[in-house]
């Protein structure tokens, strides 16, 4: 349930436009459901529909499982809200959203955690290792970015933009998980799915025993793989179930 009062927007948006807020909205309880965020300095973003130059963030200082279709913040390339009633925004979470969201725009929704394994396996030199079929759908189109720092350097963005390239997730060193999605439901599986991938090699790291690494030969299948594992329907196969999820335990992210 949210717990801080936002007027409405549902009436002052585009049906096209509410439609995102619902799915982000939805994402960022997802994230807390999953435990996977971190107080309230992970972000998700997703690009208006039709509209290269705007897009959506959380409310920086409301928890994850506070947030809701009418709270989330549309703001410009340059970090500008467009609504000045609007809560402020995290200028970390910007600069990493908006330097993605002025080179792919195939992709519309941009998704960022901190989780325990992801930060764990961003540390080790040798990053995702091919150790279960989890992570084989990462490695199919995985890049990495090196740190260098609190991603607040306007400078930065040029470099991160260069390492990501045409992947659809990113490692980023000593810092966290980072994937795309032409939806909000693409970018969320992608996320559970690479999420997963780094829970079980940590796990695995632990075991204290000799590993079993998937053939090259397998994991330079699996692209072709993928598509079939979800009828070529992506991260929309699972999502309305996820929504039905939310909507049992609390449907108030469609307010």
């Amino acid at each position: 349930m949210s717990f801080v009062s936002i007027p409405s927007k549902k009436n002052k948006v585009s049906s096209e436009e509410w439609q995102l807020r619902t799915d982000l909205a939805a994402a960022y309880r997802l994230i807390a459901l999953y435990g996977w965020d971190d107080l309230i300095f992970t972000h998700i973003s997703a690009r208006i529909p039709g509209d290269a130059e705007h897009f959506l963030i959380n409310p920086y200082g409301m928890m994850f499982e506070e947030i809701t279709a009418s709270s989330l913040v549309k703001v410009d390339q340059q970090a500008n809200k467009l609504d000045p009633d609007d809560f402020d925004i995290n200028p970390a979470g910007f600069t990493i959203h908006s330097a993605i969201h002025a080179v792919r725009h195939d992709a519309s929704c941009v998704m960022h955690t901190h989780t325990v394994e992801g930060v764990a396996v961003s540390a080790q030199r040798d990053g995702l290792l091919p150790l279960s079929q989890q992570s084989l759908f990462p490695l199919a189109s995985l890049a990495y970015h090196d740190y260098e720092g609190v991603a607040l350097r306007e400078d930065e963005k040029a470099r991160l933009q260069a390492d990501l390239g045409e992947a659809n997730s990113m490692i980023l060193r000593n810092h966290g998980l980072l994937t795309l999605g032409a939806t909000v439901a693409d970018a969320f599986l992608n996320m559970y799915i690479l999420q997963r991938a780094c829970e079980v090699q940590i796990r695995a790291l632990a075991g204290n025993r000799e590993l079993i690494a998937v053939p090259d030969v397998i994991v330079s299948t699996i692209k072709q793989q993928a598509a079939q594992v979800t009828r070529g329907l992506g991260g929309s196969l699972a999502w309305p179930g996820l929504l039905r999820k939310l909507d049992r335990l609390d449907p108030s992210y469609r307010e």
